[in-house]
C-alpha cells in the first residue's frame, strides 16, 4: 500500500504547514531542500505541492488523501472531501470594499461589484436579497473600482494596507477564514486509523503552538 499523500497548497501555506509538521516531529529535510521537485518523502509520509485549487481536485479524486489549503478556495470552488479541521494559520477575512467615503448600499442604480471569487460574491449578495452584477478578475481587484469598472470589490484582506494605499476601505466583513484540513472520502473509509492518528497529531501541535 502507497503512503498517506498530503497534498500542500504552495507558497505561505506550504511554508507554515512544514513548520507545522516539524513541530510535530517529522524529518522535513527534503520539503526544506525541495528544488523544483513537487513530490516528496516526509517519513512515513508522501507530500504533493501544488496550487490551491488543485488541491481540491487531487483530495477530492482521490490522488492525494490530506489536502491543507485556503477555506477561501474550498467557499469558492467546493468538492467532494470531509473538512476536518482548522489549523488557524493562513487568518484573513473576505471582505466587501471600494472608495473610501462612498455608501455602497445608497441609491437604486445596479451595482457592479469585481472579484477573483464570484461565488463567494454571489452568495454573499444573494444572502441579502440583492441583485449585483459580478464581474470576474483575476488579478489586482484593487484596479477595477479605480477605472471605474466596478463600484466595489469583493476579495481577501489581511492587513487592508493595499486597499488603503489605493483609496479603498472595507465596507463590510464577510466572513474569516483560515487554513483548513480536507480529507477524501474514501480515504477516510480505508485508512480511518492512519488518518485520524495524522489529524490528532496535527490538532495539539496547533494548539502548543
Amino acid at each position: 500500500m502507497r503512503p498517506i499523500r498530503i497534498a500542500l497548497t504552495k507558497g505561505r501555506l506550504e511554508k507554515r504547514a512544514v513548520e507545522l509538521f516539524e513541530a510535530i516531529g517529522f524529518d522535513c529535510a527534503q520539503l526544506n531542500a525541495k528544488g523544483r521537485r513537487l513530490i516528496l518523502p516526509m517519513d512515513d509520509y508522501e507530500v504533493v505541492l501544488a496550487k490551491a485549487p488543485d488541491v481540491l481536485t487531487y483530495v477530492g479524486h482521490g490522488a492525494c488523501d490530506i489536502g491543507i489549503v485556503g477555506k477561501d478556495t474550498i467557499l469558492e470552488s467546493g468538492g467532494s472531501f470531509y473538512e476536518m479541521l482548522d489549523l488557524g494559520f493562513g487568518k484573513c477575512r473576505f471582505a466587501l470594499a471600494g472608495p473610501a467615503g462612498e455608501d455602497f448600499y445608497s441609491g437604486c442604480h445596479e451595482r457592479v461589484v469585481a472579484t477573483k471569487y464570484p461565488n463567494v460574491a454571489r452568495r454573499f449578495f444573494e444572502q441579502k436579497g440583492m441583485d449585483v452584477k459580478i464581474i470576474k478578475i483575476d488579478g489586482s481587484v484593487e484596479l477595477a473600482p479605480l477605472l471605474g469598472m466596478a463600484h466595489a470589490i469583493v476579495d481577501i484582506v489581511e492587513t487592508g494596507s493595499t486597499l488603503r494605499e489605493n483609496g479603498l476601505a472595507v465596507y463590510e466583513d464577510i466572513m474569516p477564514i483560515s487554513a483548513r484540513v480536507i480529507v477524501n472520502r474514501p480515504s477516510m473509509k480505508l485508512r480511518r486509523e492512519e488518518i485520524e492518528r495524522l489529524l490528532k497529531d496535527m490538532e495539539l501541535a496547533v494548539q502548543v503552538n
